[in-house]
Protein backbone atom coordinates (compact mmCIF):
# COMPACT_ATOMS: atom_id res chain seq x y z
CA UNK A 1 0.00 0.00 0.00
CA UNK A 2 1.10 3.25 -0.45
CA UNK A 3 0.29 5.20 2.93
CA UNK A 4 0.63 3.19 6.66
CA UNK A 5 -2.84 2.00 7.95
CA UNK A 6 -2.31 1.91 11.88
CA UNK A 7 -5.30 -0.02 13.62
CA UNK A 8 -4.59 1.79 16.89
CA UNK A 9 -4.68 5.07 15.74
CA UNK A 10 -8.13 4.64 14.13
CA UNK A 11 -9.57 2.84 16.80
CA UNK A 12 -8.58 5.73 19.25
CA UNK A 13 -9.78 7.63 16.95
CA UNK A 14 -13.44 6.47 16.82
CA UNK A 15 -13.38 6.29 20.72
CA UNK A 16 -12.73 9.89 20.75
CA UNK A 17 -15.31 11.05 18.54
CA UNK A 18 -17.98 8.53 20.07
CA UNK A 19 -17.18 9.95 23.73
CA UNK A 20 -16.98 14.18 22.49
CA UNK A 21 -20.50 13.18 20.54
CA UNK A 22 -21.91 11.69 23.56
CA UNK A 23 -21.80 15.30 25.01
CA UNK A 24 -24.70 17.56 25.46
CA UNK A 25 -23.08 20.93 25.02
CA UNK A 26 -21.18 19.52 21.50
CA UNK A 27 -24.81 19.73 19.74
CA UNK A 28 -24.95 23.25 20.56
CA UNK A 29 -22.57 23.70 17.22
CA UNK A 30 -24.57 21.41 14.85
CA UNK A 31 -21.70 22.01 11.78
CA UNK A 32 -19.15 20.85 13.98
CA UNK A 33 -21.20 18.17 15.44
CA UNK A 34 -22.11 17.04 11.94
CA UNK A 35 -18.56 16.95 10.99
CA UNK A 36 -17.06 14.85 13.23
CA UNK A 37 -20.41 12.24 12.94
CA UNK A 38 -19.28 12.32 9.18
CA UNK A 39 -15.69 11.16 10.35
CA UNK A 40 -16.86 8.93 12.92
CA UNK A 41 -18.95 7.20 10.81
CA UNK A 42 -15.99 6.39 7.82
CA UNK A 43 -13.42 5.52 10.36
CA UNK A 44 -15.77 2.62 11.67
CA UNK A 45 -16.68 1.74 7.79
CA UNK A 46 -12.68 1.13 6.64
CA UNK A 47 -11.98 -0.27 10.31
CA UNK A 48 -15.06 -2.77 9.30
CA UNK A 49 -13.49 -3.45 6.27
CA UNK A 50 -10.33 -3.69 7.24
CA UNK A 51 -11.63 -6.28 9.93
CA UNK A 52 -13.86 -8.50 6.58
CA UNK A 53 -11.03 -8.49 4.34
CA UNK A 54 -8.84 -9.78 7.11
CA UNK A 55 -11.07 -12.52 8.15
CA UNK A 56 -12.14 -13.21 4.66
CA UNK A 57 -8.22 -13.52 3.58
CA UNK A 58 -7.53 -16.13 6.64
CA UNK A 59 -10.66 -18.14 5.52
CA UNK A 60 -8.93 -18.44 1.93
CA UNK A 61 -5.56 -19.41 3.39
CA UNK A 62 -6.65 -22.39 5.66
CA UNK A 63 -9.06 -23.89 2.64
CA UNK A 64 -6.21 -23.39 0.25
CA UNK A 65 -3.65 -25.23 2.89
CA UNK A 66 -6.61 -27.68 2.91
CA UNK A 67 -7.79 -28.09 -0.57
CA UNK A 68 -6.82 -30.75 -3.16
CA UNK A 69 -4.46 -29.32 -5.71
CA UNK A 70 -7.04 -30.79 -8.19
CA UNK A 71 -10.03 -28.82 -6.51
CA UNK A 72 -10.37 -26.74 -9.51
CA UNK A 73 -14.01 -25.08 -8.27
CA UNK A 74 -12.85 -24.21 -5.13
CA UNK A 75 -9.37 -22.26 -6.65
CA UNK A 76 -11.98 -20.71 -9.23
CA UNK A 77 -14.41 -19.27 -6.68
CA UNK A 78 -11.06 -18.20 -4.52
CA UNK A 79 -9.98 -16.47 -8.04
CA UNK A 80 -13.46 -14.69 -8.55
CA UNK A 81 -13.30 -13.47 -4.79
CA UNK A 82 -9.98 -11.48 -5.11
CA UNK A 83 -10.91 -8.65 -7.25
CA UNK A 84 -13.36 -7.69 -4.81
CA UNK A 85 -10.90 -8.00 -2.11
CA UNK A 86 -8.94 -5.87 -4.65
CA UNK A 87 -11.24 -3.19 -4.80
CA UNK A 88 -11.27 -3.40 -0.59
CA UNK A 89 -7.66 -3.24 -0.59
CA UNK A 90 -7.82 -0.08 -2.39
CA UNK A 91 -10.31 1.71 -0.50
CA UNK A 92 -8.22 1.28 2.47
CA UNK A 93 -5.29 2.32 0.69
CA UNK A 94 -7.05 5.55 -0.30
CA UNK A 95 -8.05 5.85 3.22
CA UNK A 96 -4.39 6.45 4.48
CA UNK A 97 -3.66 8.60 1.61
CA UNK A 98 -6.42 11.51 2.40
CA UNK A 99 -4.65 11.94 6.05
CA UNK A 100 -3.93 15.66 5.17
CA UNK A 101 -4.31 18.94 7.35
CA UNK A 102 -7.58 20.09 5.02
CA UNK A 103 -8.45 16.60 3.69
CA UNK A 104 -11.69 16.46 5.21
CA UNK A 105 -12.85 19.75 4.63
CA UNK A 106 -15.47 21.25 1.58
CA UNK A 107 -13.39 22.68 -0.72
CA UNK A 108 -14.36 25.80 -3.02
CA UNK A 109 -13.31 25.12 -6.53
CA UNK A 110 -12.69 27.76 -9.20
CA UNK A 111 -12.21 27.98 -13.00
CA UNK A 112 -10.93 30.80 -14.71
CA UNK A 113 -9.94 30.16 -18.82
CA UNK A 114 -6.50 31.33 -19.98
CA UNK A 115 -6.10 33.57 -23.54
CA UNK A 116 -8.05 32.64 -26.30
CA UNK A 117 -11.41 33.88 -25.81
CA UNK A 118 -14.61 32.06 -26.96
CA UNK A 119 -12.20 28.68 -27.52
CA UNK A 120 -10.75 29.49 -23.66
CA UNK A 121 -14.75 29.84 -22.65
CA UNK A 122 -15.65 27.32 -23.77
CA UNK A 123 -13.20 24.91 -22.34
CA UNK A 124 -13.91 26.56 -18.87
CA UNK A 125 -17.47 25.73 -19.37
CA UNK A 126 -16.58 21.84 -20.29
CA UNK A 127 -14.21 21.49 -17.01
CA UNK A 128 -17.50 22.83 -14.97
CA UNK A 129 -19.71 20.04 -16.71
CA UNK A 130 -16.64 17.39 -15.85
CA UNK A 131 -16.51 18.40 -12.26
CA UNK A 132 -20.48 18.49 -11.52
CA UNK A 133 -20.99 15.28 -13.40
CA UNK A 134 -18.19 13.77 -11.04
CA UNK A 135 -19.99 15.15 -8.35
CA UNK A 136 -23.37 13.93 -9.62
CA UNK A 137 -21.78 9.89 -9.92
CA UNK A 138 -19.99 10.17 -6.48
CA UNK A 139 -22.05 11.21 -3.91
CA UNK A 140 -20.67 14.99 -3.81
CA UNK A 141 -23.05 17.92 -3.63
CA UNK A 142 -22.36 21.06 -5.58
CA UNK A 143 -23.09 24.46 -5.51
CA UNK A 144 -22.79 27.71 -7.60
CA UNK A 145 -21.55 30.77 -5.58
CA UNK A 146 -20.70 32.52 -8.97
CA UNK A 147 -20.15 32.72 -12.48
CA UNK A 148 -20.08 34.67 -15.21
CA UNK A 149 -21.01 33.80 -18.69
CA UNK A 150 -18.49 34.18 -21.99
CA UNK A 151 -19.36 36.86 -24.55
CA UNK A 152 -19.96 34.35 -26.95
CA UNK A 153 -19.78 30.96 -25.20
CA UNK A 154 -18.49 29.31 -22.28
CA UNK A 155 -17.81 30.70 -18.97
CA UNK A 156 -15.33 33.59 -18.07
CA UNK A 157 -14.41 32.15 -14.37
CA UNK A 158 -17.11 30.06 -11.80
CA UNK A 159 -17.13 29.25 -8.49
CA UNK A 160 -18.51 26.32 -6.90
CA UNK A 161 -18.85 24.90 -3.38
CA UNK A 162 -17.97 21.28 -3.24
CA UNK A 163 -19.35 18.75 0.02
CA UNK A 164 -19.07 15.83 0.72
CA UNK A 165 -16.64 12.88 2.09
CA UNK A 166 -12.91 14.13 1.64
CA UNK A 167 -13.75 16.71 -0.67
CA UNK A 168 -10.63 18.66 -0.53
CA UNK A 169 -8.52 16.08 -0.39
CA UNK A 170 -9.66 14.48 -3.68
CA UNK A 171 -10.24 17.59 -5.26
CA UNK A 172 -6.96 19.34 -4.42
CA UNK A 173 -4.99 17.43 -7.01
CA UNK A 174 -6.93 19.33 -9.75
CA UNK A 175 -5.28 22.44 -8.68
CA UNK A 176 -3.69 23.61 -11.90
CA UNK A 177 -3.51 24.62 -15.73
CA UNK A 178 -5.86 21.90 -17.89
CA UNK A 179 -4.83 21.80 -21.15
CA UNK A 180 -7.52 20.79 -24.46
CA UNK A 181 -6.45 19.92 -27.85
CA UNK A 182 -9.21 20.24 -30.20
CA UNK A 183 -11.03 21.07 -33.53
CA UNK A 184 -12.56 24.19 -32.79
CA UNK A 185 -16.41 24.30 -32.71
CA UNK A 186 -16.02 28.10 -33.64
CA UNK A 187 -13.25 27.90 -36.61
CA UNK A 188 -15.59 27.98 -39.49
CA UNK A 189 -11.92 26.52 -41.30
CA UNK A 190 -12.00 23.48 -38.91
CA UNK A 191 -8.87 23.88 -37.64
CA UNK A 192 -6.97 22.46 -34.14
CA UNK A 193 -6.90 24.75 -31.25
CA UNK A 194 -5.88 24.72 -28.13
CA UNK A 195 -7.21 26.38 -24.68
CA UNK A 196 -6.20 26.55 -21.03
CA UNK A 197 -7.83 26.80 -17.91
CA UNK A 198 -6.88 27.03 -14.41
CA UNK A 199 -8.61 25.31 -11.36
CA UNK A 200 -8.15 26.59 -8.00
CA UNK A 201 -9.19 24.34 -5.45
CA UNK A 202 -9.47 25.84 -1.60
CA UNK A 203 -10.29 24.23 1.53
CA UNK A 204 -13.29 26.29 3.45
CA UNK A 205 -11.28 26.56 6.80
CA UNK A 206 -12.53 27.23 9.99
CA UNK A 207 -13.51 30.92 11.16
CA UNK A 208 -11.89 29.67 14.42
CA UNK A 209 -8.39 29.36 12.99
CA UNK A 210 -9.05 32.40 10.34
CA UNK A 211 -6.26 35.05 9.98
CA UNK A 212 -7.71 38.99 10.81
CA UNK A 213 -8.89 41.02 8.10
CA UNK A 214 -8.54 44.39 8.71
CA UNK A 215 -11.62 47.19 7.64
CA UNK A 216 -8.85 49.30 5.62
CA UNK A 217 -7.65 46.24 3.74
CA UNK A 218 -10.79 45.04 2.03
CA UNK A 219 -12.73 46.81 -0.92
CA UNK A 220 -16.11 45.86 -2.03
CA UNK A 221 -17.83 46.31 -4.45
CA UNK A 222 -22.04 45.59 -4.88
CA UNK A 223 -22.93 45.22 -8.85
CA UNK A 224 -26.22 43.95 -10.51
CA UNK A 225 -25.70 40.06 -11.19
CA UNK A 226 -25.81 38.84 -14.63
CA UNK A 227 -25.87 34.87 -13.84
CA UNK A 228 -28.93 32.84 -13.17
CA UNK A 229 -30.62 33.32 -10.23
CA UNK A 230 -34.31 33.98 -10.27
CA UNK A 231 -35.85 37.66 -11.44
CA UNK A 232 -35.16 39.11 -7.92
CA UNK A 233 -30.99 38.50 -8.30
CA UNK A 234 -30.83 39.99 -11.86
CA UNK A 235 -33.12 43.29 -10.97
CA UNK A 236 -31.15 44.02 -7.95
CA UNK A 237 -27.31 45.22 -7.26
CA UNK A 238 -27.11 41.54 -4.80
CA UNK A 239 -23.93 40.49 -6.22
CA UNK A 240 -20.69 41.50 -4.52
CA UNK A 241 -17.01 41.79 -5.13
CA UNK A 242 -14.71 41.60 -2.67
CA UNK A 243 -11.02 42.65 -2.87
CA UNK A 244 -7.89 42.23 -0.41
CA UNK A 245 -6.10 44.90 -1.31
CA UNK A 246 -2.76 43.89 -0.02
CA UNK A 247 -3.00 40.99 -1.81
CA UNK A 248 -4.68 41.52 -4.77
CA UNK A 249 -7.42 38.50 -4.20
CA UNK A 250 -10.42 39.13 -5.58
CA UNK A 251 -13.64 37.05 -4.53
CA UNK A 252 -17.19 37.55 -6.22
CA UNK A 253 -20.17 36.25 -4.84
CA UNK A 254 -23.74 36.52 -6.27
CA UNK A 255 -25.42 33.44 -5.43
CA UNK A 256 -28.00 34.30 -3.09
CA UNK A 257 -30.81 37.23 -3.50
CA UNK A 258 -29.24 38.99 -0.22
CA UNK A 259 -26.45 41.39 -0.67
CA UNK A 260 -25.36 40.59 2.89
CA UNK A 261 -25.21 37.28 2.34
CA UNK A 262 -23.47 37.35 -1.01
CA UNK A 263 -20.49 39.59 1.10
CA UNK A 264 -21.04 36.91 3.80
CA UNK A 265 -20.03 33.96 1.59
CA UNK A 266 -17.44 36.02 -0.30
CA UNK A 267 -15.70 36.76 2.95
CA UNK A 268 -15.61 33.52 3.76
CA UNK A 269 -13.78 32.32 0.78
CA UNK A 270 -11.43 35.50 1.22
CA UNK A 271 -10.70 34.10 5.14
CA UNK A 272 -10.27 30.69 3.69
CA UNK A 273 -7.63 31.84 0.73
CA UNK A 274 -5.44 33.97 3.01
CA UNK A 275 -5.29 31.18 6.19
CA UNK A 276 -4.53 28.39 4.02
CA UNK A 277 -1.78 31.15 2.17
CA UNK A 278 -0.69 31.99 5.91
CA UNK A 279 -0.16 28.00 6.92
CA UNK A 280 1.10 26.66 3.80
CA UNK A 281 3.37 29.50 2.22
CA UNK A 282 6.14 26.81 1.89
CA UNK A 283 3.60 24.47 -0.87
CA UNK A 284 1.04 27.53 -2.06
CA UNK A 285 2.06 30.97 -3.32
CA UNK A 286 0.12 34.30 -3.84
CA UNK A 287 0.13 34.04 -7.51
CA UNK A 288 -1.91 30.15 -6.99
CA UNK A 289 -4.43 31.89 -5.08
CA UNK A 290 -4.58 34.94 -7.04
CA UNK A 291 -5.40 32.72 -10.27
CA UNK A 292 -2.87 34.43 -12.26
CA UNK A 293 -0.35 31.49 -12.50
CA UNK A 294 1.16 31.24 -16.72
CA UNK A 295 -2.09 29.43 -18.07
CA UNK A 296 -0.60 28.82 -21.29
CA UNK A 297 2.09 25.76 -22.63
CA UNK A 298 4.18 23.95 -20.22
CA UNK A 299 2.65 25.20 -17.29
CA UNK A 300 -0.60 22.46 -17.77
CA UNK A 301 -0.79 19.10 -14.94
CA UNK A 302 -3.33 17.49 -17.15
CA UNK A 303 -3.75 17.33 -21.06
CA UNK A 304 -6.86 16.65 -22.97
CA UNK A 305 -6.30 15.39 -26.36
CA UNK A 306 -9.34 14.91 -28.51
CA UNK A 307 -7.62 15.40 -31.86
CA UNK A 308 -5.92 14.13 -34.41
CA UNK A 309 -6.59 11.13 -31.63
CA UNK A 310 -7.87 10.92 -28.39
CA UNK A 311 -5.89 10.83 -24.79
CA UNK A 312 -5.92 12.27 -21.49
CA UNK A 313 -2.89 12.18 -19.56
CA UNK A 314 -2.21 13.39 -16.48
CA UNK A 315 1.44 14.88 -16.32
CA UNK A 316 2.31 14.40 -12.74
CA UNK A 317 1.53 10.92 -12.70
CA UNK A 318 2.17 10.09 -16.16
CA UNK A 319 -1.68 8.30 -15.61
CA UNK A 320 -3.69 8.16 -18.97
CA UNK A 321 -6.53 6.99 -20.48
CA UNK A 322 -7.92 7.28 -24.45
CA UNK A 323 -11.50 6.71 -23.01
CA UNK A 324 -11.37 11.06 -23.09
CA UNK A 325 -15.28 10.80 -23.68
CA UNK A 326 -15.56 9.08 -20.42
CA UNK A 327 -13.19 12.01 -18.60
CA UNK A 328 -15.12 14.83 -19.72
CA UNK A 329 -18.26 12.98 -18.58
CA UNK A 330 -17.11 13.23 -15.44
CA UNK A 331 -14.89 9.80 -14.66
CA UNK A 332 -12.00 11.62 -13.19
CA UNK A 333 -11.86 9.09 -9.88
CA UNK A 334 -8.61 6.85 -11.04
CA UNK A 335 -6.47 10.30 -11.75
CA UNK A 336 -7.37 12.16 -8.32
CA UNK A 337 -6.39 8.72 -6.87
CA UNK A 338 -3.23 8.49 -9.04
CA UNK A 339 -2.33 11.78 -7.33
CA UNK A 340 -2.82 10.94 -4.19
CA UNK A 341 -0.67 7.77 -4.34
CA UNK A 342 2.33 9.89 -6.00
CA UNK A 343 1.90 12.88 -3.44
CA UNK A 344 2.67 9.84 -0.86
Amino acid sequence: MGGHFDLDVKNSRINELEEKLKKNDIWHNPGEANKMNSELVNLKKTVTTFHNMQELLQDYVELLTDANEDDEELVNEIENNLDGITKQIEEIELSTLLDGKYDRLNCFLEIHPGAGGTEACDWASMLSRMYQMFCNKNGYRFEIISSQAGEEAGLKNIIMKITGVFPYGYFKGEQGVHRLVRISPFDSNARRHTSFAAVSVIPELDKEISVEIKPEDIRTDVYRSSGKGGQGVNTTDSAVRVTHIPTGIVVTCQNERSQIKNKDIAMQILMSKLTQLASETQNASINSLKNTQNIDFGSQIRNYTLEPYKLVKDTRTDYETSNADAVLNGDILEFMREYLRIKR
